[in-house]
């Protein structure tokens, strides 16, 4: 192997590497911001707004892309 592909073979672990701990970080901070709550609470909050079962599917934006990859949403 020349000097030139090992020095982009080991780029692109790098790579892969930082954006994977990049990811797992980021999901990190997104459960760290969910606030917590008490059943009680819980309790509250469905009776006031009820499940997500409950509303239309069209309402949602699907985010799973966006958590996974850090895209923009289309």
């Amino acid at each position: 192997m020349e000097a030139q592909e090992l020095k982009e073979l080991i780029q692109q672990s790098v790579r892969e590497t930082i954006h994977e701990v990049l990811r797992e970080e980021r999901l990190a901070l997104c459960l760290a911001l969910i606030p917590r709550v008490s059943e009680k609470e819980m309790q509250e909050i469905r009776g006031q707004f009820g499940s997500p079962s409950d509303y239309d599917k069209s309402e949602f934006v699907n985010m799973t892309d966006w958590v996974r990859n850090g895209t923009d949403l289309q």
